[in-house]
């Protein structure tokens, strides 16, 4: 009998007919992916390409490490400053402008602040989003315990007292690879438009540098989403829809090739409740049980805070519309850890949406009773009920674990870590542990 021949190309057709349609939704997803985190690279090749042809007159003058430098060891740049060598009195301005420290204590003040930031700080490339921090957010991530006031430096017009400049700094113990060093947070530089050609804002970094070296300080870090001298580390923003048919209308996000908005919004639906048992927000009881949790699973990593018990009650205890925080407990004992805050957004040129309220992920402790992913699912689940807009994510920790699983979508946007004053070999993402407000 003569052997039977198959037809491969009939075999392959049955084969291609048995994939079910969530496998080619993944299959889809997973080549836009690929496709954005192959534009992502590209773009960023091009803007260090731009870089290394670029003068930074500022940033030549400061400790940080130049472009072409590839640090192997972890140190200071310069020595710590002796108190004699350290300026007394605040930098000179231009004529009509003069330095004022905030007190954010004081509602009205922290009203111009608020409104400062809103109106002129961070905005996406097509400048369609800009942050928009609340007050009551602002209150949280600039008065941590052991805050000073003088970090809080304003620059103002003298003949209006107009605030038109702001930087801060924040006390923290960072540890960068097997080094724990005393630093303080850079954060919220941010100075009206119309005088960002008078070259303003590092004489805003200048006065935030003295006033924190007068209290025996002389390393910082900050993150900025411009490339400059010289990175430690880089991620990646990553978005997870929560209410799809919104973003779409105010072009956050596109509709997919050949998804309708009601395939789209079923992609991303979510169960009503969390899934694990135990699931609960977190406590003030729970604080001495889950910081040294935290402070442990950090260990792995590279580049970390380290939270002492009161500085964790502070960044971590729920705050309405500021900060969630939940763990999962069973049989009496914490198994897990899952936390995020809210940063919205201000939309702009869109009749029908004026904001979208966005979800950071903050820190999150997985263990062998509850994994990353399961906790992940349950913060998502939580957000979504609490009428977030988006969950937002960095490449950071191990979070690459549950990105493409729950169905996180790559963003355009970069986030540089930057060390002031110290230097140390490149940290990669998945070795970074330190989140920024």
């Amino acid at each position: 009998m003569a052997e039977q021949v198959t037809n491969p190309v009939v075999e392959n057709n049955e084969n291609v007919s048995k994939i079910n349609e969530d496998e080619l939704k993944k299959a889809n997803q997973l080549v836009k992916e690929m496709e954005a985190l192959s534009m992502k690279y590209n773009l960023l090749q091009k803007k260090q390409d731009l870089s290394a042809n670029k003068e930074y007159k500022f940033w030549k003058t400061q400790p940080v490490p130049k472009l072409d430098e590839n640090p192997v060891s972890c140190e200071p740049i310069e020595a710590d400053k002796k108190p004699d060598e350290i300026r007394q009195d605040s930098l000179n301005l231009p004529s009509g402008y003069k330095w004022d420290t905030l007190d954010i204590e004081d509602p009205e003040i922290l009203k111009e602040l608020y409104t400062l930031l809103s109106n002129n700080y961070v905005e996406d490339d097509d400048n369609m989003f800009r942050f928009n921090y609340s007050p009551e957010f602002l209150q949280w991530a600039l008065k941590p315990p052991n805050w000073k006031k003088d970090w809080h430096c304003g620059l103002r017009v003298e003949k209006t007292d107009k605030l038109v400049g702001f930087i801060s700094g924040v006390p923290a113990s960072v540890r960068v690879k097997d080094k724990v060093v005393r630093m303080v947070e850079i954060n919220f530089l941010c100075v009206v438009k119309v005088l960002r050609s008078k070259r303003m804002a590092p004489v805003l970094i200048k006065e935030i540098t003295r006033r924190v070296h007068l209290h025996g300080i002389f390393q910082a870090v900050y993150t900025a989403g411009v490339y400059l001298p010289k990175p430690v580390g880089t991620s990646s923003y990553w978005h997870r829809s929560l209410n799809p048919k919104k973003l779409i209308d105010i072009k956050f996000s596109q509709l997919g090739r050949n998804m309708t908005m009601a395939r789209t919004i079923k992609f991303y639906k979510l169960p009503a409740e969390p899934k694990q048992v135990g699931f609960r927000s977190l406590e003030p009881k729970d604080v001495e049980i889950v910081c040294p949790m935290l402070n442990e699973y950090l260990n792995k990593f590279d580049l970390v805070p380290i939270y002492g018990a009161d500085e964790f009650a502070h960044w971590f205890l729920p705050r309405e519309d500021v900060v969630d925080s939940y763990v999962v407990e069973q049989d009496n004992k914490i198994v897990g850890f899952t936390s995020f805050f809210t940063l919205p957004s201000s939309v702009m040129f869109n009749q029908n949406h004026k904001s979208i309220k966005a979800a950071y992920s903050f820190f999150n402790v997985p263990s062998e009773q509850v994994g990353l992913k399961a906790l992940m699912t349950d913060a998502l689940i939580m957000a979504k009920k609490k009428n977030y807009d988006v969950f937002n994510a960095l490449d950071l920790m191990d979070n690459k674990e549950f990105l493409q699983d729950l169905k996180f979508g790559v963003g355009d946007g970069n986030l540089h870590y930057y060390l002031y004053n110290y230097k140390c070999p490149t940290i990669q993402s998945d070795k970074i542990g330190l989140i920024l407000q």
